[in-house]
This record gives C-alpha cells, sequence and structure tokens, in this order.
C-alpha cells in the first residue's frame, strides 16, 4: 500500500479502476456461456455467434479505440467505455432474444476498445519516469481483478444470472462515477487525426516488428484458458474434480503475480536491460509447456500455469514501457491500440494452429505434439526479441 500511495492520485485511481473493471468482467463473463444455453437455450452456434461478436468487436477496434483517445483525450475514452459496458452488461441480464443478445455483447466488447488504450497511455504518462513500477503495479491490481471477479460472479450466479448481470452493470455506472468526477483530464501529446496516427503507428518498423514477434506471448499465456483447461478435463472428467482443476489453475497464475511482481520486477530491473527481461520471460513462457511435453499428468498442468504465469509477470511491465519507448512518446494510445490488435489477430490464428494440433493429436496417437509446437513457439518468439533493436531513445511525455 505504501508503494500503491507513492503514485500521484490519477495513477491511484487508474489502479482502483482497472481492478474493478476486471471484478466486474469476470464476475459475468465466465457464466455467460452457460446461461445463454442453459437459461435461454440457445443452440450452440448462436452461443458462439454470441461470444465471438464480443470478442471481435473489442480486439477488431483496439486501433480505433487507441486513436479516438489520442484525438480527444484519455478520460472521455475511459468513461465512455465504463458507459457503454454499463449498458451492455444491463442489457445481457434482460434480452434474451439473439438479435438484441448479439448488440449487448458487441457492446461489452467495444467498450473495451475504448478503455484499455486510453488507460494504458494515460497511466505511462502520470506515472513519469516510474512507468515499469506502475505497469508492474497495474498487473497486480489486473490479475487480482481476474482472481476475485469469478469468485463473486460464482456467488452472485447461485441466485440467478440477473443478479449477476445487474451487480455488474452497478460495478461499472460506480466507475463512471468514480471517473467523472475524480479523474483529471489529460490530452494526449501532439494529438492528431486518426488516419495519421495510424500512419505513423504503421510506419514505425522497430514497433511493428516488436508487436509480431510479441504476439506469440500472447498466443503462449492463452493456453491457460484452452489447451490446459482441456487436458485438465481429460484427465479428470466433466465433473467437480475437474472443475476445481480448471479452477486451480487460473488461481495458480493469478497469485503468483500478485504475491511476486512488485519484487520480481525491481529485481529484473536492478540487474538486467529491458530487453533481457523480456527475453528471460519469453524463455520461461516456452518451458512452461516442457513439463507436460515430458511427464503428461495434473501436476504438469500445474506446473505449466506457474510457469506461464511467471514469464508473464516478467515481461509485462518490460513490454508495456518497451510499447510507449518505441512509439517515442507520441500517439502512445494509438501505439498501443496497433499492439493489441495485431496480438488479437495472433491469438485467433494461433488458437486455431493449437486446436488443430490438439485434434491431430488425438487422432495420430502423438500427445507430445501441441505441446513441443508451443514450446516452439516461445522460444522463436525469445529469439526474435532477442535480435530487435530495440533502443529506441524515448522522448518526454508531455504532460497536459
Amino acid at each position: 500500500m505504501t508503494r500503491f500511495r507513492s503514485f500521484p492520485l490519477s495513477v491511484q485511481l487508474l489502479l482502483i479502476n482497472q481492478l474493478t473493471i476486471n471484478i466486474g468482467f469476470y464476475m459475468l463473463m465466465p457464466y455467460l456461456a452457460a446461461h445463454l444455453s442453459g437459461g435461454l437455450g440457445l443452440a450452440a452456434w448462436a452461443v458462439g455467434i454470441v461470444l465471438g461478436v464480443r470478442n471481435f468487436s473489442q480486439q477488431g477496434m483496439f486501433l480505433v479505440g487507441g486513436a479516438l483517445a489520442d484525438r480527444f483525450g484519455y478520460k472521455p475514452l475511459i468513461v465512455a467505455g465504463c458507459v457503454l459496458r454499463t449498458v451492455g452488461f444491463a442489457l445481457l441480464g434482460v434480452v434474451d432474444t439473439l438479435p438484441a443478445l448479439l448488440i449487448a455483447s458487441a457492446a461489452t466488447g467495444l467498450a473495451g476498445a475504448l478503455f484499455n488504450p486510453a488507460v494504458r497511455a494515460y497511466l505511462a504518462q502520470d506515472s513519469g519516469e516510474r512507468r515499469i513500477e506502475a505497469f508492474a503495479l497495474f498487473n497486480v491490481f489486473y490479475q487480482a481483478g481476474i482472481l476475485l471477479g469469478p469468485l463473486v460472479g460464482l456467488a452472485l450466479t447461485g441466485i440467478s444470472f440477473q443478479v449477476t448481470a445487474t451487480v455488474a452493470a452497478l460495478v461499472f455506472a460506480g466507475l463512471t462515477v468514480l471517473q467523472l468526477t475524480a479523474l483529471p483530464q489529460r490530452v494526449a501529446p501532439a494529438p492528431a487525426d486518426a488516419v495519421s496516427g495510424w500512419r505513423q503507428a504503421l510506419a514505425n518498423r522497430r514497433f511493428v516488428l516488436f508487436a509480431l514477434a510479441m504476439t506469440g506471448s500472447y498466443v503462449l499465456n492463452f493456453q491457460v484458458y484452452l489447451a490446459l483447461p482441456l487436458e485438465v478435463r481429460r484427465l479428470l472428467g466433466s465433473g467437480w474434480q475437474a472443475t476445481a482443476g480448471v479452477a486451480a489453475l487460473f488461481a495458480v497464475s493469478a497469485l503468483i503475480t500478485i504475491a511476486g511482481q512488485l519484487r520480481i520486477t525491481a529485481w529484473c530491473k536492478a540487474r538486467w536491460s529491458e530487453q533481457r527481461c523480456l527475453v528471460t520471460g519469453l524463455a520461461l513462457l516456452a518451458t512452461a509447456f516442457l513439463p507436460p511435453l515430458v511427464a503428461p499428468g495434473l501436476v504438469s498442468m500445474v506446473l505449466a500455469a506457474s510457469l506461464l504465469g511467471l514469464g508473464t509477470l516478467i515481461t509485462v511491465p518490460f513490454e508495456m514501457d518497451t510499447i510507449v519507448r518505441l512509439s517515442g512518446g507520441q500517439r502512445v494510445a494509438t501505439h498501443y491500440g496497433l499492439y493489441q490488435t495485431i496480438c488479437g489477430i495472433g491469438i485467433m490464428l494461433g488458437n486455431l494452429g493449437t486446436g488443430a494440433a490438439l485434434d491431430a493429436a488425438r487422432n495420430i496417437g502423438v500427445p507430445w505434439l501441441p505441446w513441443a509446437a508451443l514450446a516452439i513457439v516461445g522460444a522463436l518468439c525469445a529469439v526474435a526479441v532477442h535480435r530487435l533493436d530495440l533502443r529506441t531513445p524515448d522522448r518526454s511525455l508531455v504532460t497536459a
């Protein structure tokens, strides 16, 4: 708490904001598919469309959200995102037709595209020379929200999904009021129209190459939601034991971040360059898939989740800071938006490849295939980042 209070009020509000955003989001989203299929009786294809629209409207619009934040300022986009998610979550609790559900789902995704780049750019601007420390603390609050949200949602969904949706909407309504009244306005350095911002970001060769090289890290980290849970369910069946096992994977990853983020970030920063920290984190992400490759089993799944958590907590603060440095401190939200869009496309393609590898592993009897492929992806990403020139000078961020 001492470190938290040492930052400006705006940074403190952004950290609380992200914690609450994740609590509100994760108290509802893990239970949405069950509500759509069981509560509303939608077919599996319809559930897939509703969930897919939410993901596409967020990942596909990050670039737009970032450009708007640079053009109109960070606070308006953060507030607009919270308002939109309030409406989207409220609708999810009351509508029951597919068109209405698609509108509500799109609203919740677009909300994330509006406030995510703005929050990160605002945090970078107001934390100044303490950016890496601020990003480390940001990841602690981020993971705490992921850990707490499903627990709150589990209790509320035990009453009804409508109660969960209403409470989640109220959380975002409260965030909207808090930010309207307490969050200072910030204008981005060198605001400009969206097209020129996109051109600048796309023309930044080092930045684009860095985004492409780091995409694999998102594919690997996403396996906490895909490959690892599927393997746990294969090992434990479909009962409560499997549900508890999957929950343990999320808890292990989040608790490692909450407990070790600040100390490990400080240790790495004091001893290594940012580039070496990134390469080390990526190497750990790659090694996370060696335990299930060598000795498949539940212990290997937990160890893989632990190494994924450790690798991610090492990379995140230095990754976020590198984006700011490579942008030169100009149109930072646009750069974040483009970065998240590139990584979002990578996650989609990576999940298709992982799914194909998992199917092949079952069909042709090669259980080691997906784990070997994921380990190779991590190793290639580490080599790519090691070979990049990331020594772009960091121009001073202008505070407005």
